[in-house]
């Protein structure tokens, strides 16, 4: 302990020698730079994109949760750490997103779900893919939704998506919650058997809350109708988020031709959803996988169709429409994500605060010099005024004598300042002035006292 304080001494020694009274300002400045630096320290380390993402994905083998899975193997392959949150479906996923106290950044939300859900704090990324609707029933068959008045239908659970569309479909066609119409919202874990037990006489489905297994083993069951969308174009015009879609003739299975004619369907889209603070280098990568994921053929989409920005319910990510309208930025296309990160972060962080240090280094001593300049230039001008009044007209001794106590006291205030060593060279050239004048005024006493 004894050392380390001898130690110290003995550095405030050599910084006092060199910088004199202004020790107290040489060390605001270092402090200041310290705490820039610190900044920039702060800002690099806290501006990396994060290394883990939570989605809120749909139910157990559910489209939604199949598609969550993609993106987390994808993911996984870019460092980031994708965890999976279960749902009930679209209208869980947008209400988790909502609500700043669930842990969750992203999720799979069906248009047409958002009713009074507070939405300022989301944004879209994009439409990755259709949702469409299909109603299996029984019996005869059906041409409007009106044909299923009075009938017991399994609409899906509250929180899916197929709920919320269901009852919207329902009510365009005057069926209503508390009618004749029994609507069933505890989903069975054998909707098939159901339907041939005459149990229930339809069932809603889309892919956020139930499985393709089960949409398969739907439409292969003897006896069990898919409902044809006829007025398909006409619940387009009315409900602006759906779509009308055709499921070709014999696309199910060719061999049995299934479905037996083109059928008509409509569908939301799903849309990635995110909250507002996701970082944006996250979003062109998820938007990479939305690609790689949603992008290819399918039986309702050509290639190349998804994602993309036609959504109408939120407001578009900014980073969004710069990667659909650009595509990534240079670094995170040429380079590994976890590199073009950190590259990103330098090139965001660090560069500026180069710019700013470089030339306040290289101030520093300027304005260092000019303050010390400062301290001195007030004697200076003293000093030429007493050198105008000691030459600039005939002198009688006790003038003479004045202006010598005068130098005296002007070199007497300049031995009392503390000039650093650095700067002894304005110290003494200005004591050397002084001599100057001093001297002459001397030199012409002696020549007076001579002649």
């Amino acid at each position: 302990m004894i050392e380390l304080k001898a130690h110290f001494k003995k550095i405030w020694a050599k910084l006092a020698a060199i910088y004199g009274g202004s020790i107290i300002l040489f060390l605001a400045w270092m402090l200041g730079i310290f705490a820039i630096v610190s900044l920039a320290l702060f800002l690099f380390f806290n501006s990396a994109a994060p290394t883990t993402l939570t989605i809120t994905s749909g139910e157990e083998g559910s489209i939604f949760q199949k598609n969550a899975l993609k993106y987390k193997a994808i993911l996984e392959r870019e460092g980031v750490k994708l965890t999976i949150l279960p749902s009930n479906g679209s209208i869980d996923n947008l209400n988790k997103l909502a609500d700043k106290h669930v842990k969750v950044d992203i999720g799979f939300v069906q248009s047409g779900v958002v009713g009074n859900v507070k939405v300022d704090k989301l944004m879209s990324l994009g439409s990755v893919a259709y949702q469409p609707m299909m109603i299996f029933y029984r019996g005869e068959s059906k041409s409007l939704i009106a044909d299923f008045a009075g009938e017991r239908l399994n609409i899906g659970e509250p929180g899916s998506g197929t709920r919320s569309l269901a009852l919207n479909l329902l009510k365009e066609n005057g069926i209503l919650l508390g009618g004749r119409t029994q609507l069933i919202e505890k989903p069975s874990l054998n909707p098939v058997e159901d339907l041939l037990q005459n149990k229930i006489d339809a069932i809603f489905v889309m892919g956020d809350s139930v499985s393709l297994q089960l949409i398969k083993d739907l439409v292969k069951t003897p006896g069990i109708n898919i409902f044809n969308f006829n007025q398909a174009d006409g619940y387009t015009r009315r409900i602006k988020y759906l779509h009308k879609l055709v499921l070709p003739e014999g696309s199910i299975d060719l061999g049995k031709n299934i479905p037996v004619n083109d059928l008509n369907l409509i569908a939301p889209s799903v849309e990635l959803i995110a909250r507002d603070t996701l970082h944006p280098a996250l979003s062109d990568l998820l938007l990479d996988v939305a690609n790689e994921v949603h992008g290819s053929a399918s039986l309702f989409v050509k290639s190349g169709e998804f994602p993309n920005l036609n959504t109408q319910e939120y407001r578009i990510s900014p980073d969004a429409t710069r990667y659909y309208k650009s595509g990534k930025s240079f670094l995170y296309r040429d380079f590994p994500f976890w590199m073009a990160s950190f590259i990103n972060r330098i090139l965001v962080v660090l560069v500026p605060l180069l710019l700013i240090l470089i030339p306040a280094v290289k101030l520093a001593p300027s304005i260092y010099r000019w303050k010390i300049q400062l301290s001195i230039y007030p004697f200076y001008k003293a000093l030429l005024e007493l050198e105008k009044d000691a030459f600039g007209s005939t002198l009688d001794v006790n003038k003479r004598q004045e202006i010598m106590s005068h130098l005296d006291e002007l070199e007497a205030k300049l031995s009392k300042i503390k000039i650093p060593a650095a700067f002894a060279d304005m110290f003494y050239g200005l004591r050397g002035h002084i001599n100057f004048v001093r001297n002459r005024l001397l030199a012409e006493q002696i020549s007076d006292a001579t002649e």
